[in-house]
């Protein structure tokens, strides 16, 4: 084999490098893949489609000494200690000017410190969010890569080819300077966390509170996906309910534990808020319930001891499953306005310079969260590139009117029949806190001065001020006292 053959290298064929590969492959690149499993490197080429050229090899000499020059290499490893490991690896074999880049789930400040530290040996270093899954990566993930512009200028032919279309637009554009595209991936995964929790709890409201067997689910959500709701969590979501189990014959979501797992990416998100700070109430939700979920035996118990049972909901009427459907709509735009208000954030606090048009277009198509919604987004971000909140949006505005009502209905509803809506009513509660010109914090900032001096703002002068409480209460109690209280007159006899 000759040398400099491969225009582009991948460390990791597993299920999605070696797709990515393949589907770069059948987009005309030829693609060379490093994994030490001998097996998987002799199945990535068993799957190549006839007349493309696709290798894998066992060492990380054998595919950089076959790589076109400058080298573009990308990995996709575990997040951690896996990523510093096979940098460590490629650096002896690399040359000034080669591009590396990390296609996992990194936390963004790996990312920052890799672009940094590469930086000054010579090598282009990029994070890239990939999102789509298996099928995704092979057919076509939306692609959100950050940092290094030249490196992003190298690369962007190869993944405006590999990425999905949307109308004929790739679903891949730069996502900003240094580790804006784990950022932004790690924001979509936080949104995703957010708008799977909303699902399941109008899939419980349905079930449980209305009394809908698989069927009737699997029809609702397949009507939903054809109306307002369309995107791919709820076509799938329709999907799930009519497959059988091989071991069972019974429906498999039936027999799926409720103790769901996670990778982190949700936490981060809202750890990462926190230091901000941003307000995403509704993925902070989606990330404590899930971690609720696995204290199983507990919750049993808990079920025991305070005889917890669902009252059912009116009945299956159209206008109760319109409800329900109004609610999770109205839901799932506060998720998203949550997660690109972050974004928001991020792009200025953290110099990133993220742009968010460009982000909701390349989620229009290939990922996780996308939806028919994200049109909507674009034509907001388009208009207003500074749009520090979809919420103030007048025509994202006219969605959230038409369902609001039914989204506060249904909540009361749902806390009356004891079915857990956490993620519904922390949208609303965001939404109503957003909405409020006064908010009740005065009292906490005077709570905090009280007790720890923390000082406050005032709404009618300029400047920081500080009370000394204790006294001023003291004088207060002894006035009111001798107010409400005043002391008789003594009598001139007294005297």
């Amino acid at each position: 084999m000759a040398d400099n053959l491969y225009d582009f290298g991948m460390v990791g064929i597993g299920v999605m490098g070696s797709n990515f590969l393949l589907n770069m492959a059948d987009n005309g690149y030829k693609v060379i893949g490093f994994d030490l499993d001998a097996a998987k490197a002799k199945h990535l080429e068993e799957q190549a489609s006839p007349g493309t050229i696709v290798k894998g090899v066992t060492t990380a000499e054998e595919m950089v000494s076959q790589l076109d020059k400058p080298r573009r290499i990308m990995m996709l490893v575990p997040a951690g200690k896996p990523v510093d490991n096979v940098i460590a690896n490629l650096l002896p074999l690399l040359e000034p000017n080669d591009v590396v880049i990390d296609g996992g789930n990194s936390h963004y400040t790996d990312t920052l410190r890799r672009v940094k530290d590469l930086e000054q040996k010579g090598i282009h270093f990029m994070g890239m969010g990939v999102s789509g899954g298996e099928e995704g990566a092979r057919k076509g993930p939306s692609i959100m890569p950050g940092g290094d512009i030249s490196a992003w200028k190298r690369v962007k032919p190869m993944l405006e080819a590999v990425s999905a279309k949307v109308d004929g637009v790739p679903c891949v554009a730069y996502m900003g300077k240094d580790a804006a595209g784990h950022y932004v991936k790690m924001v979509h995964n936080g949104i995703e966390y957010a708008i799977m929790q909303l699902i399941s709890e109008a899939y419980d409201l349905l079930k449980n509170g209305l009394g809908l067997d698989n069927d009737e689910l699997s029809d609702v959500f397949k009507k939903w996906n054809e109306e307002e709701l369309q995107s791919f969590l709820i076509e799938i979501t329709s999907e799930i309910f009519l497959r059988k189990d091989d071991e069972t014959d019974a429906r498999i979501v039936d027999v799926i534990s409720d103790k769901a797992g996670s990778k982190g990416t949700g936490k981060w998100t809202s750890q990462d808020a926190m230091e901000l700070p941003v307000s995403i109430p509704t993925i902070d939700i989606a990330v404590a319930m899930r971690t609720l979920s696995g204290y199983k035996e507990e919750r049993v118990a808990a079920s025991a001891l305070y005889h917890s049972k669902t009252k059912e909901l009116k009945g299956k009427e159209h206008k109760d499953i319109k409800k329900i459907k109004d609610a999770l709509y109205f839901s799932i735009i506060i998720a998203y306005a949550q997660g690109l208000a972050m974004l928001h954030k991020a792009s200025s606090e953290l110099n990133m310079e993220i742009p968010l048009a460009d982000v909701v277009k390349i989620w229009r198509g290939g990922c996780i969260i996308r939806s028919s919604l994200l049109e909507t987004f674009y034509k907001a971000f388009k208009k207003d590139k500074a749009l520090s909140n979809i919420l103030l949006n007048k025509n994202i505005g006219r969605l959230v009117k038409k369902t609001e009502k039914n989204a506060r209905n249904v909540i009361a509803l749902a806390l009356k029949s004891k079915i857990p809506v956490t993620g519904l009513a922390s949208a609303v509660g965001y939404f109503d806190a957003y909405c409020s010109a006064t908010m009740p914090t005065n009292l906490i900032q005077a709570q905090r001065d009280f007790f720890g001096a923390h000082t406050y703002q005032r709404i009618d002068k300029e400047g920081i001020f500080h009370t000394e409480w204790i006294e001023d209460v003291v004088k207060e109690k002894k006035h009111h006292a001798e107010t409400e209280n005043p002391q008789p007159l003594q009598s001139e006899e007294k005297k």
